[in-house]
């Protein structure tokens, strides 16, 4: 059995049925990682942890690390440990974040009730890629790299507009048709009993699929810096902000990372404006100023509207 299966029972990530831009932005998220993370949000039941950790097992080989809801300072940062503090020893014990380089994506459900503080410590961290801990009179600093992914109901809380900001790209959950739900159902059986056989030509099937879309992500990773990007991009993008009334100058330098992610997957080598067209809901959706006063964060066909005039002039 591959490693995108083996004994850990999710589905495989070539299965999951629909809500594609959730799958999008994991993977120009790991082409690129200085987008900066992704929030997913949606209702209950809407596959958002199912997605991150099929994502997780595709493309790490291993599950995200999972931030629990009451991790302390210390268990998230790292610290030193007491007994070997009391021997006179200074031992570093490593908290989640570090797990997380080791295992390439930290994972944070219904981030939008963990501590402010503790948000801002992690975001920081992804943004500069350095894990600093200073405990006990002691202090240490490390560099690091791994993949954020936050999921949130919007029916349990919010997040604030200096937090929703700091994700690099935010995607909404779609309620799915009848004829996605009917696939969805036929998916999940078709799993539970093919995982119950010796052999499964079915599960074969979606490990060679999973090891597809990894070399293909890989292979976009790897070449992503040499995607040219165009100054009439670059200047359109600063447009769109400008549409969209963006509040800073985080979402376009997101939407262009992204836009240059979504070229390097597509085996481009400019990018073009149909790219930052697909990636403008993912950048800028969180960082309008309606969003910031806790208004809709949907990215409706009036969005469109705005921006519409721009890529027809293309």
């Amino acid at each position: 059995m591959s490693r995108t299966t083996g004994a850990i029972r999710i589905l495989p990530y070539s299965r999951v049925v629909g809500q594609n831009d959730l799958k999008l932005a994991l993977e120009l998220n790991y082409v690129a990682p200085r987008i900066g993370g992704v929030l997913m949000a949606g209702a209950r039941g809407t596959a958002k942890s199912t997605i991150v950790r099929a994502f997780a097992l595709m493309a790490h080989a291993e599950l995200p690390v999972t931030l629990p809801i009451n991790a302390t300072d210390d268990r998230v940062v790292g610290g030193w440990e007491l007994e070997a503090l009391m021997r006179g020893e200074a031992r570093p014990q490593p908290g989640l974040l570090e797990e997380a380089a080791g295992k390439g994506l930290l994972y944070i459900d219904e981030v939008n009730l963990l501590d402010d503080h503790l948000v801002n410590v992690i975001l920081d961290v992804v943004s500069t890629g350095v894990l600093s801990v200073q405990r006990e009179g002691l202090a240490t600093a490390r560099q690091v790299s791994f993949g954020l992914v936050g999921t949130m109901n919007p029916e349990e809380g919010w997040l604030r507009p200096q937090l929703l900001d700091r994700f690099g790209l935010m995607v909404a959950a779609q309620q799915q048709d009848t004829e996605a739900r009917h696939r969805t159902i036929k998916t999940v059986l078709t799993f539970d009993e093919e995982h119950k056989k010796d052999e499964s030509p079915w599960l074969a099937e979606a490990a060679r699929d999973n090891a597809a879309t990894r070399d293909r992500l890989q292979r976009a990773r790897d070449r992503v810096d040499t995607v040219r990007v165009p100054d009439d991009a670059v200047h359109l993008c600063a447009q769109v902000a400008q549409r969209v009334d963006a509040v800073g100058q985080r979402g376009e330098i997101v939407a262009t990372l992204a836009a240059r992610a979504l070229a390097a997957l597509e085996g481009a080598d400019v990018v073009e404006p149909g790219h930052l067209r697909q990636v403008l809901p993912m950048a800028f959706r969180h960082r309008r100023p309606e969003t910031a006063h806790g208004g809709t964060f949907e990215w409706v066909s009036d969005d469109e509207a705005r921006v519409k005039d721009l890529f027809d002039a293309g």
